[in-house]
């Protein structure tokens, strides 16, 4: 019995030490990576030390399952995945560095106590609110539930807020003379040959009516237009070259309906990647350091070790919560002041589709999402803002950008996690009120 009780006393032993190990090498490579992109901090580290992992909840799945309600540990566990798992380096990325003049916010601030008790016991790590060129609400996470491990230093994950900032990358590269316009097809680039995707016109892939639903939705490949138990078949593990090669010759499209998914997305990125060549950095540094003048690195993710040639950039995005701020204000610069990506965002916006869509079953979109229509990748005519030009970005986790560009308002979400249940944040009181009714809808 003494045997036993030491040989389970090493085991643990064993997995405890290991477990540090984890962390120490994860810390150093985190650190290395970090380094060699840009000067400018990371997140806190240190702070995960005392977290107790081993108390996590560990899914099959990479991101929290929507129908999941997990506990605080599994919820620092999946935070500390999304910081770490994958080092950013200048072979995964696609990177810009800070600008040297960055835009700067000015604060008016005030507490809101329902704001406040949403980041107390839902998902959210970060809430903003922007109105009339500065910032009125500023929150983190409650140190003693998450926002320890954050700062205004910390890379926040895109998720599918990545697609919107992709047509912006679009609207810029159009307006540089790379492309000439959203009805421009994609037939000369080889690695659409061949495949339902040959002779689309970007504007097809930007309101996702590509007639693809019989073979992907959201990130996932789908099994005879359904997808598996385990939304299995993922795209991310492809470059375009790849899923083409894969999953899409000799493919036909039918009905061009809204069908949500990351394959139109990842073309439009890697299409304006093969149309700008060796310009494709400085069309980066253009958009997110000179124009949105951003102050800490902000990257796309690419797969490593491929070629550009074959497609190789992704849609995931990291920035920090006051660079996403940045960059929606500059969207609302650009509309506002007309400029050529303004005319862009405005032709996106009268060239928008119904998304005529089931809100039930596997095709269901998350509440904050559930809009009327779809445009330019971006989730337009919300439930409640009846005559208000919306510009909406939503994340899987409860990443949520909303621009009112008519009365100069931004809200700016970013979560770990959202669901119907434990996790689902008052989308009408954080996101909807606030864009109609300004800062009314806050009290002191």
């Amino acid at each position: 019995m003494t045997s036993l009780r030491s040989g389970v006393k090493l085991s643990l032993m064993k997995k405890f030490i290991l477990f540090i190990f984890f962390i120490l090498l994860t810390n150093v490579n985190a650190s290395e990576s970090t380094k060699s992109l840009s000067n400018s901090p990371t997140i806190p580290f240190e702070a995960f030390s005392q977290t107790e992992f081993q108390k996590a909840k560990k899914y099959e799945t990479w991101n929290i399952p929507y129908k999941a309600n997990p506990d605080i540990y599994t919820l620092r566990y999946y935070l500390f995945r999304n910081f770490f798992a994958r080092p950013p380096t200048k072979h995964n990325t696609y990177s810009v560095e800070p600008s040297q003049n960055p835009y700067e916010f000015k604060f008016d601030v005030i507490e809101d106590k329902f704001v406040k008790k949403q980041l107390q016991t839902k998902g959210i790590l970060s809430y903003l609110y922007f109105e009339d060129d500065k910032i009125i609400i500023d929150e983190l996470s409650p140190k003693d539930r998450l926002g320890k491990f954050l700062n205004n230093e910390t890379k926040f994950r895109s998720n599918s807020v990545g697609k919107s900032l992709v047509a912006y990358v679009l609207g810029n590269a159009i307006c540089e003379g790379y492309i000439d316009s959203v009805d421009s097809r994609i037939n000369d680039w080889n690695l659409v040959k061949n495949t339902l995707y040959e002779n689309h016109k970007l504007i097809d892939l930007l309101n996702m009516a590509s007639g693809d639903q019989k073979y992907v939705y959201d990130s996932h490949m789908l099994e005879n237009g359904r997808p598996n138990k385990l939304f299995q078949n993922s795209v991310a593990v492809y470059t375009i070259k790849g899923l083409m090669s894969v999953h899409f010759q000799n493919t036909k499209p039918i009905k061009q309906k809204y069908n949500y998914n990351v394959v139109n997305t990842n073309l439009i990125l890697n299409y304006v990647l093969f149309k700008t060549g060796d310009n494709f950095q400085k069309l980066l540094d253009k958009i997110f350091r000179e124009k949105a003048k951003t102050k800490e690195i902000v990257y796309f993710y690419r797969k490593p070790r491929k070629e550009s040639l074959d497609g190789d950039a992704l849609n995931q995005f990291y920035a920090t919560r006051l660079d996403y701020l940045r960059i929606a204000k500059a969207m609302l610069d650009d509309y506002q002041n007309d400029t050529c990506v303004g005319k862009y965002l405005k032709e996106i916006y009268d060239r928008r589709i119904k998304k005529n869509i089931n809100q039930d079953g596997d095709f269901s979109e998350p509440h904050f999402n559930r809009t009327y229509t779809y445009g330019g990748q971006f989730h337009m005519d919300y439930y409640g803002l009846k005559n208000k030009i919306v510009f909406g970005m939503g994340g899987y986790g409860g990443q949520a950008i909303l621009i009112d560009v008519e009365n100069s308002r931004i809200v700016v979400v970013n979560s770990i996690h959202y669901n119907n249940t434990g996790y689902k944040f008052n989308h009408k009181k954080l996101l909807i009120n606030p864009i109609k009714h300004g800062k009314k809808s806050f009290k002191r």
